[in-house]
Formats: structure tokens, sequence, C-alpha cells
């Protein structure tokens, strides 16, 4: 239990962030899960003085973070490994939801810290850039603020791009009731040099026996830069096959493109799945059992399909969408930043740390 609990507390422990949940904000996302899989009266019977200080007002994402950190809640280890004792023998879910929504809610306040301290870019990374568009049309005070604004969102999307790639795969695998399986492993291995292995999103054993490989995917993109790595993934049904293993594709993002028709191919060839779009979500949450597809469904899938209801089909092409985005400002006053899309406004607190300036981890391929 020791070793669950600082896995479950441990929000980073890189070399340039080091970040831990107190033992109160843990308790709290246990009482989210007891009220999600129905079991928050049997758990505020339990223990009624800690759950009227724990118990949530609202669903998670209209949670603010502020209510996760408030400091005036007198919780302990102890109490929380009660909790989570008793959470454990109510649900034999229990331990796996609770996995995935503190894996989201770690990765969520990670990058809020992020936005808190990602530093500023310095002329000397930027100025370079000037040549594109010195001279008219802008001023080159307009200019350097324009570099500098441009390359600081840009850090910030890598940055939530790497934290959704560190967390998409592993809760979704989680979910359906396999697990992610290092190239090291070797679970499939290269039909080329068996002696190397493939990383496999989920590996799973159906069952019937049958050993699964599956390929979770975001969306398959058309972009020439990815012709070397689209070759691997052409290849990795075929090492499968040759593995003993079967492999299946799920692909979230339904947009057709040859790409993804070829991608499709190669699975079906080799005796394989695949599954896209609407399908897609369909076959995670029907392998995930009816708890855990309603993890997929609240967590993942409705988010996922608000935001994305936004962009429009134009001129009655699928393949040709749009979005009518909202007016844009940004304002940085002393130590706070202030974002305002239309009539929406966000205020972050900054406190730069220079350090992640450092951090090369930055993932531009979601």
């Amino acid at each position: 239990m020791s070793k669950l609990l600082t896995r479950l507390l441990t929000i980073s422990k890189t070399a340039n962030m080091n970040a831990l949940m107190h033992p109160s904000e843990l308790a709290k996302v246990i009482a989210l899960v007891a009220t999600d899989i129905g079991v928050s009266r049997a758990m505020s019977n339990a223990f009624p003085q800690m759950w009227s200080k724990i118990a949530p007002h609202a669903e998670y994402y209209s949670l603010d973070v502020e209510w996760f950190l408030e400091s005036s809640i007198c919780i302990t280890t102890i109490d929380v490994v009660n909790l989570l004792e008793f959470g454990i023998g109510l649900d034999e879910d229990f331990l796996t939801y609770l996995k995935c929504l503190v894996e989201l809610h770690k990765r969520r306040r990670k990058y809020g810290l992020i936005l808190q301290r990602q530093p500023l870019p310095t002329m000397v990374q930027v100025s370079p850039r000037a040549l594109m568009e010195y001279g008219a049309g802008f001023e080159p005070e307009a200019l350097a603020s324009w570099l500098t604004w441009r390359k600081f969102f840009y850090d910030l999307d890598n940055r939530s791009a790497q934290e959704t790639g560190y967390l998409f795969e592993p809760i979704l695998a989680s979910a359906i009731g396999g697990e992610p399986k290092s190239a090291r492993e070797r679970v499939v291995r290269r039909s080329a040099d068996p002696s190397k292995g493939r990383q496999v999103d989920c590996w799973k054993v159906a069952s019937d026996g049958t050993p699964l490989a599956y390929e979770l995917k975001l969306r398959v993109t058309i972009a020439a830069s990815g012709q070397g790595r689209f070759g691997e993934e052409l290849s990795f049904a075929q090492d499968c096959l040759d593995s003993g293993v079967k492999p299946i594709l799920v692909v979230l993002d339904p947009t057709e493109n040859g790409k993804l028709t070829g991608l499709q191919a190669a699975y079906k060839k080799v005796g394989g799945e695949a599954y896209v779009g609407d399908a897609a979500w369909e076959h995670l949450e029907c392998e995930a059992g009816p708890t855990m597809a309603a993890f997929i469904e609240r967590y993942v899938r409705r988010p996922v399909d608000t935001i994305s209801a936004f962009e429009e089909v134009s001129e009655g092409d699928p393949s040709k969408r749009n979005i009518v985005l909202l007016d844009l400002a940004a304002k940085l006053q002393g130590n706070e930043l202030t974002i305002m899309l239309g009539p929406h406004e966000q205020r972050i607190e900054r406190h730069e740390d220079q350090s992640l300036a450092d951090d090369d981890e930055s993932r531009d391929d979601l």
C-alpha cells in the first residue's frame, strides 16, 4: 500500500519539476470516484466526519483547482489508506477508476504549474526569426512582442501536447484492462530482427486467450514529415502477425485520408481489426465494461466531443472544416498573465522557472 500511495501522490518527479499532492487532495479525488460509481453513501456512512470535508459539490471538470488545494482540511496519509481500502472493498473497479482519474488530475495539475512557470522566450531565441517579417507591416517594437508571444504560446502548446500524449494511452489502456508495453519487453518482435521489440500502446489477453496488441491514436495525419514513421506504423501489423499476436487499431478522429485507409487495410490484411471514430469509442467502452466505460465517456469522450463540436463542415464537404475563432488578446502585467477570448477571460499568476526553458521533452505530434 505504501508503494501505491507514493505513486498516487506524486504529481511530477522530473529533474525540472518536483511536485506532490497533499493527502487531502488525493482524498477528494477518492471521494469523486466514490460519487461517480455510486458508492458515496456507503463511504459517507463509514467516514462521516471526513466525508463532510472531502465530498465534491460538482462534477470533476466543474471544480476549481483551489477546491482541491484547500489547506485547512486536516487529512493524513492514514486517512487516505483507510479510504482506499474501504473503496477497493466496495467495487472491483474502484482502484482502476481511481488510477485513471488520478493520472488525469496529476497531468492537469502539472500543466497548471507549467502555465505558471514556463518562462517567456528570450530575444536570443526569437530575434533571428525577425528576418521573415522585419520592415513593412510591423514596427520593430511590435515585431519583438509578436515573436515573443508566438514562441511562448508555441512552447505552452508543446507542453500541453506532451502531457496529453503521456496521459492518453495509459489511461485508455488501463480502462480496457490492458497495459502499455515497452519495446524492451518484446511482446511484439520486429520481423526483420526478432532480437528487437516494438512498443505497444496496450497489451491485453482476450477472454479466449488471444494476445492483443492495440495501437491507440487520436488521429492519423497526412503530414509528409511523417513518412518514415508511417512506414513503422504500417509494419506493426505484420510484426504482430509474425509474433503470434492480433493487432487492433483504434483511431478516435474519423477524418478519412489515404494514410488512415492504408493503415486500416494493413491491419485487416493480417487478420487484425480497425476501429475509427464512433466505432473506436464504442469498442473501447465495450472492452472497458460498465464502470470504466462510464469513465471513458465522462472524462475523455465528452470533453473531446464538446470541443470538436465547434468545428463545422464547410461547403458540404466533410474533409473541409472550419471554426469561427473568438477574438484573442493577451496581457502580461507584473506576475499576472491575462488571456482574453471574446467575452471570456482567464488570469494566471506567473512565477517563471528558467529550468523549464531547458526541458527538451516537448512533443508536437498530437
